[in-house]
């Protein structure tokens, strides 16, 4: 059993800040399935952001109460198994982005190479990701096996934002700034995964990392405004 601890000021803010984004997240999604007029990109906008509200919730649940209780051994495991989930399901998310891109402009046509390399760097992804080798529920990962799962997922993401570079401006709709958003999300996501062990600080980098994915699901949102 794991011993309670002190509820710190910053266990309250992260706490704070992750349910405002699980219920920004839940609540986005709803908009998008109701008031997107059956609209398919706004429906799959929509099971994009529900994906990563419940996929998150996994891991940001037990994590809140970790932090505001000090949490058991039980908290812990969830947690640690939430990470896969939301490891998994971000994967997807990226996925999705693929196929609303192609919604948003039907009049373009994605590269089949940009499409190879997203569906199969996303399916090593998550292969890995299945692995026991990544000691996801005893805490102690498998540095190894993060740097080829997140390397991969690198190339992910960056065949996603060959594609908004592909759109540009199509239609006035500035989705450029889909890419902008993805190197944020990247850029804070990746330190974390290899230093956050040895440096926990640099886990605060996983909060400019969140709204990077509010600023994308933002996005839709405003385009639902230009659209409907």
């Amino acid at each position: 059993m794991e011993k309670k601890k002190k509820i710190r000021v910053p266990d309250i803010v992260e706490a704070v800040f992750d349910i405002c984004y699980l219920l920004f997240d839940l609540i986005a999604g709803i908009i998008f399935l109701t008031k997107g007029s059956g609209n398919n990109l706004f429906i799959l906008y929509g099971i994009l952001t529900l994906t990563l509200c419940f996929g998150d919730a996994f891991h940001l649940v037990p994590r809140v109460i970790k932090g505001l209780t000090g949490g058991n051994e039980k908290v812990t495991w969830f947690m640690n198994f939430g990470l896969q989930v939301s490891s998994i399901t971000m994967t997807v998310f990226y996925i999705l982005l693929l196929y609303i891109w192609k919604l948003t402009f039907p009049d373009l046509a994605a590269p089949l190479l940009v499409v190879l390399l997203i569906w199969i760097t996303a399916l090593i992804r998550i292969f890995i990701c299945f692995l026991p080798q990544n000691n996801w529920y005893n805490g102690k990962g498998n540095m190894k096996l993060s740097l080829i799962r997140n390397g991969v997922f690198l190339l992910t993401g960056i065949g996603v934002m060959i594609l908004y570079g592909i759109s540009g401006n199509t239609n006035g709709y500035h989705m450029t700034r889909m890419i902008i958003a993805i190197i944020i999300s990247f850029g804070c996501y990746l330190p974390v995964t290899i230093l956050s062990k040895k440096k926990p600080m640099i886990g605060m980098l996983m909060m400019p990392k969140t709204c990077a994915y509010i600023w994308i699901i933002a996005m839709g949102l405003n385009l639902m405004g230009m659209v409907l």
